[in-house]
């Protein structure tokens, strides 16, 4: 296997920057990669060869003659595919934007553009990022570089299986209710979801506005640190983003984590939970004590209300975003003789079934007469869901939790069920009702082989401290250091 590809982006970042190494030698590494495997585990959309050439080239350029470089000077990085990149095709992984064209960057890609970043594909996701598996693809499964047999997790699961399989080495992601977590667990990856508002959403297609956040995807927690510094700050462009200074991440990630204190909420450990997953967070518990953490039993209370109240406010919030996709103004249009059905066959041909599910659900929670028995409802119990961490906050630094109940489970297995379905995602989802950060790390195999994730939870705005405590695991593990035989 090529050496490069085994390479972290922090230290593809610096070889390219001290001349060891050409990005253009490391993108074709890593495209020729993605072109050998892509066919078993379908990660991406596009694989953009011939855009990432011209990015990596001007890179070489750049260093060649003594210019200022970025943060990620001809580093090699994936996009999914609902985040828009200027001039390149970006369909949500819907039909209804299969020929759509971006017509601006996102402000998440003129900060990487900046940065000296190069895009080598769009990656697949769950249509309009609905889902937990990758399966609502409009266009394909996308499979698990660990055992193609079964889900990468989603809706993030192309960004996770291209990591992972090391046809990247860093991607974007795009987390509602644990889309980027939950498949950077199944898929032995980092995982990062920001603060609400840490991350610009603009040019991110819309999904659940009080929910989505833009986050990094990486082999090692050091590399998601490296990206958050070049994608996080304020944009007067998003009404959501928060004017706060920006920290280096990277800066203070090796602080001693002695006298720390870790929450573990009883509330997620449940008896359904996975005997391999327990096991691995014991594991996990026992190192974080070796490195002088005091681990704490605290309580979140209002947890058995998250998956209700998250699927009454992101359907009911996809059924206002997605009203844009009309036939009219762009995407896929039906032809029909008049307007009305125009609307109606657009949107029956263009939109999936779990997409539809999700419209009419939430269309539904929002209508008169049910409005406050469900929406507002639902309003008032996320406010108690963020004050149970509030409090809990009060006692510890940081929270800790399984990242998913299970490993990744087999292609098809819980299609037919979406309750099953939404369930995949128990441990994620009150994170983004309460817009607190949040991270998967890997911590362990189950008895086949497949990757686990322990999530850690911090504060609003505290992902220095998060990246320094995943960060010390890390150094103590090698979890990282595995590689799918794909």
């Amino acid at each position: 296997m090529n050496e490069i590809i085994k390479m972290t982006a922090t230290e593809l970042a610096e070889k390219i920057k001290t001349k060891q190494l050409k990005s253009a030698e490391v993108v074709q590494a890593f495209i020729k990669r993605a072109k050998e495997t892509d066919s078993k585990i379908k990660a991406y959309m596009e694989i953009t060869e011939e855009y990432a050439m011209a990015q990596a080239k001007a890179s070489d350029e750049k260093i060649a003659s003594g210019k200022e470089t970025g943060a990620l000077e001809g580093v090699p990085i994936a996009i999914k595919d609902n985040i828009l990149i200027k001039n390149l095709r970006m369909t949500a992984s819907s039909k209804i934007l299969e020929n759509y064209i971006a017509p601006y960057d996102a402000t998440v890609i003129e900060k990487l553009k900046n940065s000296g970043a190069v895009f080598v594909g769009k990656t697949n996701l769950d249509e309009f990022a609905m889902g937990s598996s990758t399966e609502n693809s409009a266009f394909f499964t996308t499979k698990n570089p660990w055992d193609t047999e079964r889900i990468p997790g989603g809706s993030s699961g192309g960004s996770a299986s291209a990591v992972g399989a090391m046809t990247a080495p860093l991607a974007l992601g795009t987390d509602t209710g644990g889309s980027i977590r939950q498949p950077a667990s199944c898929c032995g990856i980092v995982g990062v979801k920001p603060t609400y508002g840490r991350v610009s959403r603009f040019g991110a297609v819309a999904f659940a506005s009080s929910l989505d956040q833009i986050g990094p995807m990486s082999k090692t927690v050091e590399d998601s640190a490296l990206l958050l510094n070049v994608i996080a700050g304020y944009d007067k462009k998003d009404s959501t983003s928060i004017n706060k200074e920006v920290p280096d991440y990277v800066k203070n990630i090796n602080k001693d984590l002695k006298g720390l204190k870790i929450g573990l909420p009883k509330e997620y450990f449940i008896d359904g939970l996975d005997t391999d997953v327990k096991k691995s967070i014991d594991e996990t518990i026992k190192i974080y004590k070796s490195l002088g953490c005091d681990i704490v039993e605290i309580s979140l209370p209002h947890t058995d209300y998250a998956i209700a109240v998250y699927y009454i406010i992101c359907c009911s919030e996809a059924s206002a975003n997605l009203a844009r996709y009309d036939g009219v103004r762009y995407g896929f249009r039906a032809e029909c003789d008049n307007l009305s059905d125009e609307y109606k066959k657009s949107r029956g041909q263009g939109f999936g079934p779990e997409v539809k599910r999700r419209i009419m659900l939430g269309t539904y929670a929002l209508s008169a007469g049910y409005y406050d028995a469900y929406y507002g409802k639902a309003q008032k119990v996320r406010t108690l869901i963020k004050q149970d961490f509030e409090k809990a906050y009060e006692k510890v630094d940081i929270i800790m939790t399984p990242s998913a109940p299970t490993p990744a489970f087999k292609i098809g297995e819980k299609s037919s069920d979406p309750l099953q379905m939404y369930l995949s995602d128990i441990f994620t989802i009150s994170c983004n009702l309460a817009g607190v950060a949040g991270m998967s790390v890997p911590c362990g195999f189950s008895k086949e082989g497949i990757p686990l994730g322990m999530q850690l939870l911090s504060k609003y705005f505290d992902e220095e401290k998060m990246f320094n405590v995943a960060y010390k695991y890390q150094q103590a593990t090698d979890f990282h250091k595995q590689f799918p035989r794909i």
